[in-house]
């Protein structure tokens, strides 16, 4: 997709389906800014949004990977006051997060949850195909751990947003981009794989 702002008018309509719903974000950030540039709406806004809208069941939504430079002295207070779980990428560093996974799916039990994963949830060294990198992020295994760690939850939908690839002449970015959303319907409730 897009920028993070796509999630937005997705999680509307899902919300208007299914009411609020859980939420698995992977992210250097946790997009819950309120304004920029005397705008509301951006990529770094939708999940303020969908709160302020009540699209989000908020003791379900888990934020993994969150990470950089913050001009707030508590930049996970908003999202913590929501009720959002928040796992700092220094949280991740140097293991397997299947544990985590299984921690979440416990968490999202069997109501409706939906992925949203920004391709600079992983470090830049693997995509610096993206607009706002950030170093010290995850690996594409852990990424692969978050997604696979989704199987049996009632997913009703998934993103993969800010992929750019005017920014890696490489490609990595795109193909990483791609491989993880296969992955990602690979987990989707009814999907049979080998």
């Amino acid at each position: 997709g897009g920028d993070h702002t796509i999630t937005y008018p997705i999680l509307q309509a899902l919300a208007a389906k299914h009411g609020p719903v859980g939420l698995v974000h992977v992210d250097a950030h946790s997009d819950t800014g309120d304004a920029a540039l005397g705008e509301k709406i951006y990529h770094g806004s939708p999940f303020r949004r969908c709160v302020e809208e009540g699209l989000l069941d908020r003791g379900r939504v888990v934020q993994i990977g969150i990470r950089g430079s913050s001009y707030d002295p508590d930049p996970h207070g908003y999202c913590r006051e929501q009720g959002f779980r928040v796992v700092p990428a220094e949280e991740c560093w140097m293991k397997s997060l299947e544990p985590l996974m299984r921690e979440v799916r416990a968490q999202m039990g069997h109501k409706p949850v939906y992925i949203s994963f920004d391709i600079d949830g992983l470090d830049p060294a693997y995509a610096p195909g993206t607009g706002t990198p950030e170093i010290a992020g995850l690996t594409p295994a852990q990424a692969l751990e978050i997604i696979r760690g989704c199987k049996g939850l009632n997913i009703v939908g998934c993103d993969l947003v800010e992929v750019a690839p005017i920014y890696d002449v490489s490609g990595n970015t795109a193909l990483l981009g791609a491989n993880l959303l296969f992955e990602m319907l690979c987990v989707l409730p009814g999907v049979k794989t080998l």
